[in-house]
């Protein structure tokens, strides 16, 4: 195999010499634009490898109008839940050959409609967003300059009617969406019922929960499945046990510090994402609060660390890596059919069942890593 001389670049007309085969297949091989080959494809890549060769993109963009990269915007890179999310999106861009880039929108929708602009002006082929509270100028953006979109996380608008074709996997259901824009999701409103109803099966009777930021989709699908729980355990609604943490660690803790101080406490607390359970952590620890003994808690969102407090945090885990790398997956079935229908994803959660709910311990399966999973009954029918 030959090899290139001097300093010179090689290109790649020089890599089709040395596999002998025609610049056509060495294009394809490297975009991945036509099924090649075993043997050839190998022999491409080796005369790549030896000749050093490094695709130039910017003259592809310019040819094909296309970055092969993906822009990114999603608040709170910090929180674990959005950071495993993020290795979902990553690993799965990479596989597929794009690039990525990554903004964080403060949940603050004037500095997110500034990002996504930045990002669209890196000349992203397309876009994964957690969009905020108030996604209406975001929307407006990405319509008007028709910008292939992924809403993640959140929803923005209906997810449109049930509809799923036989070739989309579990959870994809067609529909409308956000009118023009696919999106990708967690079930919420079962998984947080399903932490209602096992607290009231122990016996609670004034369960409350720290809600997250008004406005958004998660925190409305978990109010309720909140008040789902509590109805079908036959208990009677109170606007007093049911307060908002702001998605934060210092709102969850003004908010149960709040609970704490009613005429009549509740006796069991779910908390709607990991930042605030960690906040109601610190209020109860502040009041002198055990947990389970004084009170149960339950949480949404698991985290690597769950397992490590005394006692174990019963949460409802969501699946963040599949969420990201599924986003990444609709996106570029968008970009290679732009004008099939927007779909809504939905992805199911577990129960984790662990003690601070007050349950006693329960022996871990064998293979097991520290907690004993069991199916929401999102699991049973995905989409939505």
């Amino acid at each position: 195999m030959s090899t290139r001389r001097g300093d010179a670049m090689a290109t790649m007309a020089d890599v089709a010499r040395s596999a002998g085969v025609s610049v056509a297949t060495v294009s394809h091989v490297l975009n991945g634009t036509r099924p090649v080959l075993p043997h050839t494809r190998r022999a491409v890549l080796d005369a790549v490898d030896a000749l050093g060769y490094t695709p130039n993109t910017l003259a592809r963009s310019l040819v094909t109008s296309r970055t092969r990269s993906i822009g990114l915007a999603v608040s709170a890179i910090s929180n674990p839940y959005f950071t495993e999310i993020l290795q979902g999106v990553e690993a799965a861009a990479l596989e597929a050959g794009y690039s990525l880039l990554i903004a964080d929108p403060h949940d603050d929708p004037r500095h997110e409609r500034k990002v996504v602009r930045l990002l669209h002006e890196r000349r992203v082929d397309g876009l994964i967003v957690a969009p905020s509270a108030e996604p209406g100028e975001l929307v407006g953006y990405l319509r008007r300059h028709a910008v292939p979109t992924v809403f993640l996380d959140r929803l923005v608008g209906p997810s449109g009617p049930e509809d799923v074709p036989p070739d989309d996997g579990p959870g994809d259901a067609a529909g409308l969406g956000a009118p023009g824009f696919d999106q990708v999701c967690a079930e919420s409103a079962a998984p947080t019922a399903r932490l209602v109803t096992h607290l009231a099966e122990l016996g609670h009777r004034r369960i409350a929960l720290v809600a997250g930021l008004p406005g958004l989709s998660t925190t409305d699908e978990r109010i309720s499945g909140y008040r789902e729980g509590l109805a079908a355990a036959g208990l009677a609604h109170d606007d007093a046990l049911l307060v908002s943490g702001h998605s934060e660690s210092a709102g969850a803790e003004r908010a149960t510090a709040a609970l704490l101080g009613l005429p009549e406490p509740p006796t069991a607390l779910v908390t709607a994402n990991n930042a605030m359970t960690i906040g109601a952590l610190r209020a109860l620890r502040r009041h002198g609060r055990s947990v389970p003994d004084d009170i149960a808690l339950c949480c949404f969102d698991d985290f690597a660390w769950a397992d490590l407090f005394s006692p174990r945090l019963t949460a409802i885990a969501q699946p963040s890596r599949e969420l990201g790398a599924r986003a990444v997956r609709v996106l570029l079935d968008r970009l290679a059919e732009p004008d099939r229908p927007a779909r809504t994803v939905r992805l199911p959660c577990t129960f984790v069942h662990r003690t601070s709910c007050g349950c006693p311990e329960e022996p871990a399966p064998a293979g097991a890593a520290g907690h004993t999973p069991s199916p929401t009954p999102s699991e049973k029918g995905t989409a939505t």
